[in-house]
């Protein structure tokens, strides 16, 4: 996502549900960790189903660019996405603590608006009880099935630290430096500075493709660069960012890309969001879609967008408080369909989360020629709140090998996690519950007329809860020292449920979780064996476990396991020991390793997303910069790839300084 993050006494309020709305949710089944338990009184929910039209962007291509050997221009633009959407620029001005740079305004709504907090999660974290908490916290009553709300914070022993093992290969990926000044022709020089990088990453027939905010690059296996790094807004075929005319010409923000390839397909998927925000733009919000059209991710991409403003117009449902814009977009898919998911949130209102789901077929097709799919849009918003509140980042699973779900009927499964912990009492801060998806007869993505079920069970689960911010070690920070603010934490965001990847019959993911005495943040991961038969889910949680390091922190994991359950976990280590480092363990029937270095951290993070100086958020909240938003990790045969971000030793641009590293673990 690029961003800035929305500052935290400023944070969106959420419309109250009644309860009268709850009559139309799914009766969501229960389950223990050990036994296997069908969802009681489980019925397919009865949601609202809206078919909404894919349109063609064009034909595109990675281009070639160039690769940290620019020096940064002035006027240097800056996402800032609090006070109402609001750019900073330098206007050609060397930023200091006497001269901060001055405030540009956007023209959109919705403009820099990205990675936004879940509003009842950020109250409670806060200590606060919003109107909207108080209505969820009512209909919370623990069920006998589940355990009691947990009281304690986890804390779990700290492993050691250890460097890379001999089975890792490793190079180091995109960086902010890249990505500023990726772009060709018209592209050059009209990319922002921006944090975090929120990568997308993806592996197969040789390749290895990489995306961030807002560049792509591809690599080949053994990390030499074959294409790219290009400006995302160029693959995608739309203006530049902005252009650096007086006054700034802007173009459509994009942000959260995410990439994968399907083994069984030979193909390529890229998705991320687009706001037809900037000069002249319409102000509606998009997803946007691209299939490679051979098993080359060099070669020719066909690329698509749909609208979620769910305003009424375009074929969109109409939303409370819309419209609207649908953060983070998640990318999955199955042997039938590929599902992307966001969170829907209205210029004063967060309505939950939204699949989308599309024929997997339908889109190669279209690639070739062929007549464009449908894009089944279902709205799973309301689901969880008995159990608390709106459901939120419900995360599809990719799967590996090619390996697919299907239920009794064999009619195609896919599965999603997501995690609860809505800051409603008794779940304010800590919660021990999670739940498992079902989107049942993805089969009929192929038909003309698909007729999708969607089932939910909430089960048991280890503690996890709501993280604060990371410490990090002292050191050079040259932007900090200009603009004459102190070291900066690092944003840990929430406790959202992470990338999800389908392996051996089991669901993995992990979150960021809140352990030891609350200053530090450390990885809850999960092994979910999902059944669905017949239309009836039932699920139990089979691996479960910690990641934590004395006295420091682990954040914003990504796992991934090859079909003989072999695995790995990265994330970055960062605290008062460590730079902020690329990291990860390997994981073997529930094993873990103890933490690997992958990359050592140069420095600590100097970005502009965590000085008041730039931003014009006081502290404490305005000396927290903005670190993921989310790691990658993916399996392609019996090699294990993952990426995360850490502060390389390398050129950097003047208002940031992160990287990524890119990692092969083969067991």
């Amino acid at each position: 996502m690029r961003r800035y993050p929305i500052s935290w006494d400023q944070l969106l309020r959420t419309k109250t549900h009644r309860a009268g709305r709850r009559a139309l949710l799914i009766a969501a089944g229960l389950a223990l960790i050990a036994p296997w338990h069908a969802a009681h009184a489980q019925s397919v929910l009865a949601l609202r189903q809206t078919r909404l039209s894919l349109k063609v962007i064009g034909t595109t291509l990675i281009h070639g660019g160039a690769v940290s050997s620019a020096a940064v221009a002035t006027p240097e633009i800056l996402p800032l996405d609090q006070q109402g959407g609001v750019k900073n620029q330098t206007a050609g001005v060397t930023p200091s603590a006497s001269t901060p740079p001055a405030a540009g305004t956007a023209p959109a709504t919705f403009f820099g608006k990205h990675g936004l907090r879940i509003p009842e999660k950020e109250d409670g974290r806060l200590g606060l009880m919003s109107a909207t908490t108080a209505a969820f916290a009512e209909g919370t009553a623990p069920s006998a099935t589940l355990p009691p709300p947990p009281t304690a914070v986890p804390n779990p022993r700290g492993g050691p630290v250890i460097d890379a093992s001999s089975r890792v290969f490793g190079f180091s990926g995109l960086t902010h430096l890249d990505q500023r000044v990726a772009g060709t022709g018209i592209y050059t020089n009209t990319q922002f500075s921006l944090e975090p990088p929120d990568q997308g990453l993806c592996a197969g027939n040789g390749f290895v493709v990489e995306a961030v905010n807002n560049a792509i690059a591809v690599y080949d296996q053994s990390g030499n660069l074959v294409a790219g790094p290009e400006a995302l807004s160029q693959f995608w075929g739309l203006a530049p960012e902005v252009i650096r005319n007086t006054p700034p010409i802007y173009g459509q923000f994009i942000s959260d890309p995410k990439c994968a390839y399907d083994a069984s397909t030979g193909r390529w998927f890229i998705s991320e969001l687009m706001q037809d925000s900037g000069n002249g733009g319409s102000g509606r919000n998009f997803n946007l879609i691209a299939v490679s059209q051979t098993s080359d991710p060099r070669g020719a991409f066909f690329s698509l967008s749909y609208d979620v403003t769910d305003d009424g117009l375009n074929g969109t449902p109409n939303d409370a408080g819309c419209p609207c814009f649908g953060d983070q977009p998640l990318l999955g898919y199955d042997h039938y369909g590929v599902y992307q998911t966001t969170n829907e949130f209205g210029a004063a209102t967060f309505n939950g989360a939204h699949v989308y789901a599309i024929s997997k077929q339908g889109l190669i097709a279209a690639a070739g020629g062929a007549s464009l799919p449908n894009v089944v849009a279902l709205d799973v918003s309301q689901a969880l709140l008995p159990y608390g509140g709106l459901s939120y980042s419900v995360q599809p699973a990719v799967s590996a090998g090619g390996e697919d779900s299907e239920d009794g009927s064999r009619g195609g499964t896919e599965y999603f996690l997501s995690a609860l912990q809505f800051g409603a009492p008794p779940y304010q801060l800590l919660d021990n519950r999670i739940a498992v998806w079902a989107l049942g007869n993805t089969r009929s993505l192929m038909t003309p007329t698909p007729n999708l079920s969607v089932s939910v069970q909430v089960i048991a689960a280890e503690t996890y809860g709501q993280p604060n911010p990371a410490q990090q070690r002292p050191g050079p920070t040259p932007l900090g020292t200009l603009v004459g603010d102190p070291l900066e934490m690092i944003n840990t965001n929430d406790d959202r449920m992470n990338q999800v990847v389908y392996a051996g019959g089991v669901l993995y993911s992990g979150v960021n979780t809140i352990i030891g005495d609350g200053t530090r943040t450390g990885i809850a991961w999960f092994g979910v064996a999902p059944r669905f038969e017949h239309g009836v889910l039932s699920s139990r949680v089979v691996q479960q476990g910690y990641v934590a390091v004395n006295g420091d922190n682990a954040i914003f994991p990504s796992l991934a396991f090859t079909a003989d359950g072999a695995g790995v976990m990265t994330f970055s280590l960062v605290g008062p020991d460590y730079y902020p480092s690329a990291a990860y363990v390997s994981l073997n029937d529930g094993r873990v390793s103890p933490v690997h270095i992958a990359a050592d951290g140069a420095g600590p993070d100097d970005g502009f997303t965590g000085y008041p100086a730039i931003t014009g958020i006081p502290s404490p909240f305005g000396n927290v910069a903005r670190w993921g938003d989310y790691s990658a990790a993916v399996a392609d045969g019996d090699a294990l790839w993952f990426a995360t971000e850490y502060i390389p030793n390398a050129p950097r641009a003047l208002y940031a300084n992160w990287g990524t590293f890119v990692g092969k673990l083969t067991h």
